[in-house]
């Protein structure tokens, strides 16, 4: 089949083609679809009708466009990423691609949609500026409210009416789509010359009646009351270092009802309290076991995958100890006086023990989650591998054959020890469908997101079926932003401009 161009303006229907759409209950379904005005509409009277334009599906499986709720893409951290390892700018794809280049490799691949998942407020202009370059994609960021001094002061005070108020701003100004916090309260301990080292979310922070823990709960309070679409999207405390999974564990705990969301859990769940083949490894279990038992929760998992790429975080504590760790130079970065972020080049081996760990409990994550609608795929790009390794990460997940023969490469204490040598649980394309696209567009709050029905965006991607889920996810047989024709078997036809998604909007 090859796609004929369509312009959003036009109206066509998409003939025979297979449908997943979790969201309708659709797994390979054989319907066709009706596009007009950039939206599915619902079939007209007249089928046939004048001004119709056939498009044929057959033999294809259809998916609603990918909605990545964690990446890195804009702002002052990524620019640091592009400076730090020039080698890596010059691979193809480079680790960190330029921002145009970014939108392209997206939509090859069959994304429609992205979001930043941590920007200063201050920043916020700055990387808006970069976001109105990237082509293609619709897209959004996360502002890092929790870092500003005044919300903290106004945390403290246990002051919820002032909070709102500072995080609607913030986000007014910021034409943000939700709050993160990135470590809670870590900028200060960061300011304070505490570094690197575990700190307890009960700790009082420097100058301040607060703790990490009321941050987490204070905040995602605010934020449920302002009825953002995204609820809170937590970076908890100690990222990276062993014995982590205690915090994690409490950091779900503390919410206790409320909705959050937690970032890139696999950096969270590490036992031990070395770098040591005894004592390192996964504590997912008990993890997992909570998180599925408790629905306001929901998580990315930030997979590593083997590879060179840059380490990004607006935890500068963080990025310190894994520099002190490998002995790589990095680089920490003012975040206009909010807080520090930490960038270094990474490059994860099968043969290490770490790296092999980190593999095995971010897959460790997917299988044991229970609940796929409370689950988005991310790779935390670029810190845990380029989104471009997401073909392969849904092979990993949806075939446990070739899961089984990449297990046997790792490192020989983690496939002597891992949890992952006994899960066998493989994902189905209607699950990978969940993951990648429906759930992503739910959790973030995007109603014309992530579905087929009537009322959606045309947001829609062709796949050729292939055994081989990596290369039928690496190239689309077409993608269509809006129901404009944008990439044909890994080639981009067209560049629209997508839409800013901004959570309140701004009035002067």
């Amino acid at each position: 089949m090859t796609p004929e161009r369509s312009t959003s303006k036009q109206a066509w229907v998409l003939r025979g083609g297979r449908l997943h759409d979790p969201a309708h209950g659709r797994d390979g379904v054989l319907a066709d679809l009706w596009i007009e005005g950039g939206r599915i509409v619902a079939p007209p009277a007249q089928a046939h009708g004048s001004g119709w334009k056939q498009i044929d599906a057959s033999g294809l499986v259809v998916m609603p466009g990918g909605v990545d709720l964690h990446s890195h893409i804009a702002g002052p951290k990524v620019n640091a990423g592009r400076r730090i390892a020039p080698q890596l700018a010059r691979q193809r794809p480079a680790a960190v691609p330029t921002i145009h280049a970014t939108g392209a490799l997206y939509a090859g691949l069959g994304y429609t949609t992205v979001f930043d998942a941590a920007i200063a407020t201050g920043a916020a202009g700055l990387a808006h500026r970069e976001l109105a370059e990237l082509p293609i994609l619709d897209k959004g960021i996360f502002l890092l409210a929790a870092d500003d001094a005044a919300v903290l002061a106004a945390l403290a005070s246990d002051d919820a009416a002032t909070v709102q108020r500072l995080v609607r701003q913030a986000l007014e100004v910021g034409r943000g789509w939700a709050v993160k916090v990135a470590n809670p309260g870590g900028t200060l301990f960061w300011k304070h010359g505490r570094r690197g080292d575990h700190h307890d979310l009960d700790a009082p922070l420097p100058g301040l009646p607060l703790t990490g823990r009321l941050v987490l709960t204070r905040l995602a309070r605010a934020v449920e009351a302002l009825g953002l679409p995204h609820p809170l999207h937590v970076h908890t405390a100690n990222l990276g270092l062993p014995g982590n999974w205690r915090t994690l564990l409490e950091t779900m705990r503390s919410f206790d009802g409320i909705r959050a969301h937690l970032a890139h859990v696999q950096f969270h769940s590490y036992t031990g309290g070395n770098l040591d083949a005894d004592t390192f490894g996964s504590g997912v279990e008990p993890l997992a076991e909570w998180f599925n038992a408790h629905p306001e929760l929901s998580l990315d998992v930030g997979q590593v995958l083997f590879g060179d790429t840059v380490a990004m975080t607006g935890d500068s504590a963080a990025a310190e100890h894994l520099a002190r760790a490998t002995g790589v130079p990095w680089m920490s970065h003012d975040q206009h006086l909010a807080g520090g972020c930490g960038v270094l080049p990474i490059a994860y081996r099968e043969k290490s023990l770490i790296h092999a760990w980190q593999w095995a409990i971010g897959l460790e994550w997917f299988l044991r989650a229970a609940d796929p609608w409370r689950v988005a795929l991310s790779t935390d790009h670029p810190n845990g591998a380029h989104f471009l390794a997401y073909p392969l990460l849904m092979r990993l997940l949806g075939d446990e054959s070739f899961r089984r023969e990449a297990f046997a490469r790792l490192h020989p204490a983690v496939r002597k020890r891992s949890p992952l040598a006994g899960l066998t649980r493989e994902y189905s394309l209607q699950e990978l469908c969940i993951i990648t696209r429906a759930a992503p567009a739910r959790l973030a709050g995007l109603p014309h997101k992530g579905h087929l029905g009537v009322g959606a965006d045309a947001d829609i991607v062709l796949y050729r079926p292939n055994a081989d889920l990596q290369q039928m996810f690496a190239m689309p047989a077409a993608v269509y932003k809006g129901g404009e024709l944008v990439a044909e078997n890994g080639h981009v036809r067209a560049h629209p401009t997508g839409t800013t998604l901004a959570a309140v909007t701004f009035h002067s």
